[in-house]
């Protein structure tokens, strides 16, 4: 066993970029190379899935960087093999880094006869041997009790806030931070706060599922740049509808800052199409070529953080240090 025992990343294929750019950030920080652990996760004919690892990973701390994006099914068994291989490898620790925690919106019963799948992902994690989970922004807090094993829940509003302070710079008394939902107010008060910024709140009325019946504007939004805060981002519906009816109350322009792109079916198109001035993601799913290319589509990176966080564990200091400005801050000096 090595007198200090280093740590070892492993990806799966769910978001390569990432990855590499958490191993670049790593090798940055520390003043040594640090790289991605050779192995490979491919698949059978049948779509089976098979992992082999190529280095001795025997007493060593491995992260695994696998967000559980879709395909969801298909990436949340790449992580669960892979666990299972380092388990079986003899690894000392192993802690899944997932950007992005799929099925966290099944996070309780809405109505009968429905499954709790959050809690049956935070169990399949434990049982492959995983001992720690750092994720961003969990769709539920509460979540995090679904496990008995330590979860750090990074957060993307001080990286928000960062950049809305460089974006908006000269104009921070005509921005407002507005939450989508009701739901989502204690997300966007904290993002408020951080900017020192005033909210507001688009209650949306359904009459059944699927269908928005109404939306009302809780707060004075005339004048105002406006910035709608979410954590998921799915087919944007309610997104460019949200919009409109801001831009519809005399704001003067609006963006979004989401954490989580999914960005599925029609999403970008509609945002392509929406009266939003720019919608901003974190890289916490990787982007695809439509993303990509979006003109009003931005992505903040989130390699930084979870490198510094990655190194915190290791070496046991804080991971909640990295929400405060002032530590967040020259970590992406010259990012953003």
């Amino acid at each position: 066993m090595p007198t200090v025992i280093e740590p070892k990343l492993i990806a799966g294929n769910a978001n390569r970029p990432l990855a590499k750019a958490i191993a670049r950030r790593m090798s940055l920080y520390r003043g040594m190379s640090v790289g991605l652990v050779d192995a490979r996760v491919e698949r059978f004919n049948d779509q089976e899935i098979f992992v082999e690892v190529y280095e001795n990973v025997r007493g060593e701390d491995m992260y695994i960087l696998q967000p559980t994006s879709n395909p969801a099914n298909d990436n949340l068994m790449e992580l669960l093999i892979m666990a299972d291989a380092l388990r079986r490898s003899s690894a000392s620790r192993i802690t899944a880094v997932i950007p992005y925690f799929g099925y966290a919106r099944q996070d309780r019963r809405t109505k009968a006869r429905t499954p709790i799948t959050a809690k049956l992902v935070a169990n399949m994690i434990h049982e492959a041997g995983i001992e720690r989970v750092l994720t961003m922004d969990l769709h539920a807090a509460q979540i995090q009790g679904f496990f008995d094993i330590p979860v750090d829940n990074l957060y993307a509003s001080p990286i928000f806030a960062l950049d809305i302070l460089k974006q908006f710079k000269g104009h921070e008394d005509e921005v407002m931070v507005v939450s989508p939902d009701v739901g989502g107010v204690a997300r966007a008060r904290e993002l408020a706060k951080r900017i020192n910024a005033p909210l507001a709140i688009v209650d949306k009325r359904r009459e059944k599922a699927g269908e928005i019946a109404e939306m009302t504007v809780i707060g004075e939004v005339t004048g105002k740049r406006c910035i709608i805060v979410d954590d998921i981002c799915d087919t944007a519906g309610t997104l460019c509808k949200a919009a409109e009816v801001l831009m519809g109350h005399g704001a003067t322009e609006v963006h979004a800052y989401i954490t989580h792109g999914v960005l599925s079916g029609p999403a970008v198109e509609r945002v392509r199409n929406s009266v939003m001035k720019s919608l901003v993601i974190t890289d916490s799913i990787a982007a695809t070529e439509d993303v990509a290319t979006a003109a009003n589509i931005r992505v903040l990176p989130t390699a930084p953080i979870f490198a510094q966080a990655i190194l915190n564990i290791w070496n046991g200091t804080s991971v909640s240090s990295l929400f405060e400005a002032d530590v967040l801050g020259p970590i992406y000096e010259g990012i953003l």
